[in-house]
């Protein structure tokens, strides 16, 4: 799954910080390495003939750049730091954006407020299961809140956002992003769902979702959680702006910014679930901040001008 990031000129220290990263060939090479798989430090310092500890501090310069992510597991003696990649590409704009307010939201995703599901279902936490599995009654359990992965065979999630910025702004256009994938009872990569997000009950466009992700460990996942289960999702943005709705950059709707009424209500409603409609009606995982290979929950962005 192709990982891109988007930099410009306003992010100052991060650009600073790759450009250092990559002045070096031998991190570089360190990049190569890790293209195809995972690599420990003494492994990285074998392949590129150097010692553990000058490769131990090219690694630090490309994770502090946001360039690989480090973990330490457990070896026979001690533990190890184990380096992966956390980008595959980057798009740097050679300027500043305009100056212009961002106000980000991050709902976690268990502060939904209305729901239908059905089994296969269930939620957790970062540490365990809240309730048992395949019963909806579960989703009214208080510890919900703690959510950090829930999923159903089929249904909706409701979640309601503050739009107060919008009685003193004028919004320019509004972004939500989560991480999905379809639900089958275990992991399996080709099993499609139709994920839709409505937004004040107007559809805002619907991603067909190959798979139920697994056959790796989410990059985010916890160690307890069973190799053959659902391991992570893709993170996908739907964007609302005044000539329509766009999923990942890509015009999905004519439903434009003044259609969904964002201002009327006390907030904002945004569902997402699958269709009664929808020709793969496979379900849904839902990831948030600590399981699969994003660390955020769902997240709302609105910019004013």
């Amino acid at each position: 799954m192709e990982r891109t990031e988007n930099l410009n000129f306003n992010q100052t220290d991060r650009v600073a910080a790759i450009g250092k990263a990559l002045s070096s060939e031998i991190r570089i090479q360190i990049l190569e390495a890790l293209e195809e798989q995972e690599h420990n430090v003494n492994e990285l310092a074998e392949l590129l003939e150097l010692p553990a500890s000058s490769t131990a501090m090219h690694v630090r310069v490309l994770e502090e750049a946001g360039l690989i992510e480090t973990e330490l597991r457990a070896a026979v003696r001690g533990s190890m730091k184990m380096c992966r990649k956390s980008v595959d590409s980057l798009m740097i704009q050679l300027r500043k954006e305009k100056d212009e307010k961002v106000e980000k939201i991050s709902m976690p995703i268990g502060n939904y407020v209305d729901y239908h599901v059905e089994p296969t279902c269930g939620i957790v936490s970062g540490d365990g299961h809240i309730d048992m599995e395949d019963e909806p009654a579960v989703f009214y359990n208080p510890r919900r809140v703690e959510a950090k992965l829930l999923w159903f065979g089929n249904g909706y999630l409701e979640y309601r956002f503050s739009n107060a910025s919008l009685k003193k702004n004028t919004l320019r256009k509004l972004e939500i992003s989560a991480e999905v994938c379809a639900e089958d009872h275990e992991y399996n990569m080709d099993y499609p769902s139709d994920i839709t997000v409505w937004v004040n009950e107007i559809e805002a466009g619907t991603y067909e979702c190959p798979s139920d992700f697994g056959g790796r460990k989410g990059r985010l996942t916890p160690n307890w959680w069973p190799e053959q289960n659902t391991q992570y999702g893709e993170l996908k943005t739907w964007c609302l702006k005044k000539d329509g709705t766009y999923l990942d950059g890509k015009k999905v709707t004519e439903h434009g910014l003044a259609e969904f009424k964002l201002e009327e209500q006390e907030y904002i409603s945004v569902r997402i679930g699958v269709k009664e409609d929808a020709v793969h009606k496979g379900g849904m995982n839902l990831f948030g901040n600590g399981f699969g290979d994003y660390p955020q929950d769902i997240v709302m962005k609105m910019w004013f001008s």
